[in-house]
């Protein structure tokens, strides 16, 4: 597979043309006001002084005083947890490709914590990666991430307004492997976890890397390209010359970040079938950068955009068998030429995205993973916004065609997952035609919207998908084949109406009209907010509580600032 330029030379040929539409000034780096005066001692500009003489002694080579950057390299990083354990390997790589590239890298370990569990993280990477960057006053970013801990850098990148590159940690081939039928079930249980790296279906890590490739962020390839193909290391070698590039242009992530690339990447989710969590991670990233991003958004994008890509976690197909036939940039390049795409937005490699398209592989003929836009999978996206009398600020819901239309029935209750799991564990058929409701889950009752990913999966592996559905005030990614909707707002910690329905109300879903309604008149919800009693909320000090009366709703994207 070729990559998008044969040279980096063709590449900077491309940037020499007349560019009349670019918005930003050449600028001096950040450093430049502690470093002019003297008075600073000794200045971060000798320090470079100092550290590139260093380095050319032990290169051999002859010292030149010429400008020069300092890099941070940031890299999210915890051992129990196979999306991101293999992330500090690629620290080396991307610091020997900013040190060729005459800068200077200076690398920090984030923490993380698994997504599934909590999105509270996702803030606090935002944070500090802002602190580091802004404290040492450094002139650029990248950062090498995986899981929801991408939106958090990305985030940081936007408040900072640095040039940045996002390098993603890629996905796990042995995924493939299993699904292809070259690895057993045998070869699974003996080797539980054999490789790190991402889960390989559009759950959270994978849908945000070919999220955030389509905004731009990332380098070509970045979000398809497995974890454990060379060219990974190529890539991030890479990352310190295009750095390079974006700082001599002045092009910084607000020059990227706009409000035609996030539509970009709301379409190649919607095309590619990801992560309802995109919802609010787009968001979140677009209030970064200061613009406004709402739930109406992406329903109109959605009723634009077919759903073309059978991908696991609910199709047979895993992100290396995308890369196969060309990965994201073969995507993006099809969707560029059937007018779904904006192709004037500007990348990270310094070239407007319709310039890129030029360099992608077009999809092979007979291939049988991306389908024809006149034959998808679903002539409009699978996410989908709802509201009612359940959800008056919105909700968002996973609708991929093979669950029906509408669906009625007696509300279950149950106050957080741990209840609804151990209720269905004791009896299963209980559950039959009722309409679950997990509340509690949301940004201050979870706190931090944990995902209803063990919900799910009981409700599926008890066969159950067709005869129930399930409301909750947090959130999903994963397998979802049924009456699933999340996201609730207001969330019960709030008093929202999901906080209000007893065991027995009648709750209605209805696709066509994307409305989630209870079957109580106004009247009726009034009077019972007026007995509603504010549950205690989890955590009474520490960082959860700061959380708890910082987060704002998921409609706003769960932000803290």
């Amino acid at each position: 597979m070729k990559h998008f330029a044969a040279t980096m030379q063709q590449a900077l040929a491309l940037l020499a043309r007349p560019r009349p539409n670019l918005s930003f000034p050449l600028r001096f780096s950040s450093l430049s006001q502690i470093t002019e005066p003297k008075s600073q001692n000794p200045s971060p500009d000798l320090l470079k002084k100092l550290y590139k003489y260093r380095f050319n002694a032990t290169e051999k080579k002859r010292y030149v005083d010429k400008p020069s950057h300092m890099v941070g390299i940031f890299t999210i990083w915890y051992e129990n947890h196979p999306c991101n354990r293999y992330l500090p390997g690629l620290i080396n790589k991307v610091k020997e490709g900013v040190r060729n590239a005459e800068s200077f890298g200076f690398t920090y370990n984030m923490f993380g914590v698994n997504d599934a569990i909590s999105m509270k993280s996702r803030d606090l990477i935002a944070d500090t990666i802002e602190t580091v960057m802004g404290e040492q006053w450094y002139d650029a970013n990248i950062s090498i991430t995986c899981d929801a801990n991408i939106v958090g850098a990305i985030m940081a990148m936007g408040r900072l307004n640095r040039p940045s590159i996002m390098v993603y940690g890629g996905t796990r081939k042995v995924y493939a492997d299993y699904f292809s039928g070259s690895m057993s079930d045998d070869d699974i249980i003996q080797n539980s976890c054999p490789e790190a790296r991402a889960c390989g279906g559009t759950y959270t890590a994978n849908t945000m890397a070919c999220a955030i490739e389509a905004m731009g962020m990332t380098l070509p390839y970045s979000s398809s390209r497995s974890g454990a193909n060379w060219l990974k290391l190529a890539e991030c070698y890479s990352a310190g010359a295009y750095l390079e590039i974006l700082i001599k242009l002045g092009l910084e992530p607000r020059d990227i970040i706009t409000k035609k690339s996030l539509r970009n990447a709301m379409v190649v989710v919607m095309a590619l079938g990801g992560s309802t969590s995109a919802v609010l991670h787009l968001i979140a990233i677009a209030r970064s950068v200061d613009l406004e991003l709402t739930l109406d958004d992406f329903q109109e994008v959605s009723d634009e955009v077919p759903l073309l890509v059978d991908l696991n976690p609910s199709g047979e197909h895993v992100m290396e068998d995308l890369h196969k036939i060309g990965g994201t940039p073969a995507v993006m390049r099809y969707l560029l030429e059937q007018g779904f795409l904006d192709g004037d937005c500007l990348t990270v490699s310094g070239l407007p995205l319709e310039v890129l398209a030029k360099f992608a592989d077009r999809l092979p003929e007979g291939q049988q993973i991306i389908r024809p836009i006149k034959d998808p999978i679903k002539s409009t996206a699978h996410i989908q916004i709802f509201y009612g009398n359940i959800a008056p600020e919105g909700s968002v819901a996973n609708i991929n065609g093979k669950e029906g239309l509408y669906f009625s029935g007696p509300a279950l209750i149950f106050e957080g997952e741990e209840s609804m799991l151990a209720a269905i564990s004791e009896n299963t058929m209980s559950f039959k035609g009722k309409v679950i409701v997990i509340r509690g889950e949301g940004p201050k009752g979870g706190p931090g919207m944990p995902e209803m990913l063990t919900a799910t999966s009981a409700i599926m592996g008890a066969g159950l998908e067709k005869d129930v559905a399930l409301l909750t005030d947090g959130r999903f990614s994963g397998d979802l084949r049924g009456y699933f909707v999340g996201h609730i707002c207001p969330e019960a910690q709030d008093g929202g109406p999901i906080g209000l329905v007893q065991n027995g109300d009648i709750i209605t879903i209805d696709v066509r009209k994307r409305r989630v309604d209870v079957q109580l008149t106004d009247e009726e919800l009034a009077e019972r907010k007026k007995k509603w009693v504010a549950p205690q909320y989890k955590a009474l000090s520490g960082v959860l509580y700061k959380y708890i009366k910082n987060v704002q709703p998921a409609s706003r994207g769960c932000v803290t600032v």
